[in-house]
C-alpha cells in the first residue's frame, strides 16, 4: 500500500506519521528507506545527480513511474544513463521540486516508486 506523505520542511519529510531527516526512497510495497546516495556521490561528487547504479537500486519491476522530489528548489537530476535505464524498463520519470512531487505522489493511483530529496 502506498504511504501518504504528511509533511515536508527543509531537511525533513514525514511519511505516515514518521519523520525522516534524510533523503528517502519509497518502494512499490510502501516501504520507506534511506536513500543510498553514496552510489551517486562516489561517481559525481554530489547527490544531486542520480547515477545508473543508484537508478538500478531504486527501480522495481512493475513500477510504472518514478516520482523524484528534486529538493526544495529542484537541484536533483538524472544522468543520461539513469534516464535511459528507466526508459528501457518502461518506467516514466517525473522530476519536480519536492513540495510539488509530494502532491503528485499523494494523488497518484498507478504503481509508483519515489525518491525525495529533502534539502536544496
Amino acid at each position: 500500500m502506498k504511504p501518504i506523505i504528511d509533511d515536508f520542511h527543509f531537511g525533513s519529510i514525514t511519511v505516515s506519521g514518521l519523520t525522516h531527516i534524510n533523503d528517502i526512497v519509497i518502494g512499490l510495497n510502501g516501504q520507506v528507506k534511506k536513500r543510498n546516495k553514496q552510489l551517486s556521490e562516489a561517481l559525481y561528487g554530489t547527490s544531486h545527480k542520480i547515477s545508473l547504479e543508484e537508478a538500478m537500486e531504486i527501480f522495481e519491476v512493475g513500477a510504472q513511474r518514478l516520482i523524484v522530489g528534486t529538493g526544495e528548489v529542484g537541484y536533483v537530476d538524472l544522468t543520461d544513463e539513469a534516464a535511459e535505464f528507466f526508459r528501457h524498463n518502461r518506467c516514466a520519470v517525473q522530476l519536480l521540486p519536492t513540495p510539488q512531487a509530494i502532491i503528485v505522489w499523494n494523488t497518484s493511483e498507478e504503481a509508483v516508486i519515489g525518491l525525495f530529496h529533502v534539502t536544496c
